[in-house]
C-alpha cells in the first residue's frame, strides 16, 4: 500500500525518463528554452523521431511547448522531476542510513583488530595452520 503521504511521480514521467535520447533533451532544456530545429540539430538521430521524443515529454509534462512565428519552442517543466526526486529521497535516506550504520561496524571492527596485541594475531595464524 502507497503511503499517501509521499508524492509519487507518474508512470509517464518514469517512461520519458527512461530512455537516454529524452534525458539529453532535457539536459539540453536546461540552459534555457529552445526550438525544436536546434534540439532536433544536437541529435544524430532524424527531426521525425526527436518530435516524437519532445511529444512524449510533453505528454509526461516534463516540457512545455509554446509557438514563436512559425517555430515550436520548447522549456523545461521542473516539477515533475521535483516529484521523482521528492520520491528518491526515500531511498536516498535508506541508504545514508544503512551505509553509515555498516561504515560504523567497519571502523569498530577495525579498531578491535588494532588493540589486540600483535603476538595473540601471530598465534591466532598459527593455530589456523595448524589444523
Amino acid at each position: 500500500m502507497r503511503n499517501r503521504s509521499v508524492t509519487y511521480p507518474s508512470e509517464a514521467t518514469f517512461q520519458a525518463l527512461a530512455d537516454p535520447t529524452r534525458r539529453a533533451v532535457l539536459d539540453l532544456l536546461r540552459r534555457g528554452s529552445q526550438p525544436a530545429g536546434t534540439i532536433a540539430g544536437a541529435f544524430p538521430v532524424s527531426r521525425p523521431a526527436i518530435s516524437k521524443h519532445l511529444r512524449l515529454l510533453r505528454r509526461a509534462h516534463l516540457v512545455r511547448e509554446h509557438r514563436e512565428g512559425r517555430h515550436r519552442v520548447y522549456q523545461l517543466n521542473p516539477e515533475p522531476l521535483r516529484a521523482v526526486d521528492s520520491w528518491l529521497d526515500q531511498y536516498r535516506k535508506f541508504w545514508q542510513m544503512n551505509l553509515a550504520n555498516l561504515k560504523t561496524f567497519v571502523e569498530s571492527e577495525y579498531a578491535q583488530e588494532l588493540k589486540q596485541p600483535r603476538a595473540a594475531k601471530s598465534n591466532s595464524r598459527t593455530n589456523k595452520g595448524d589444523r
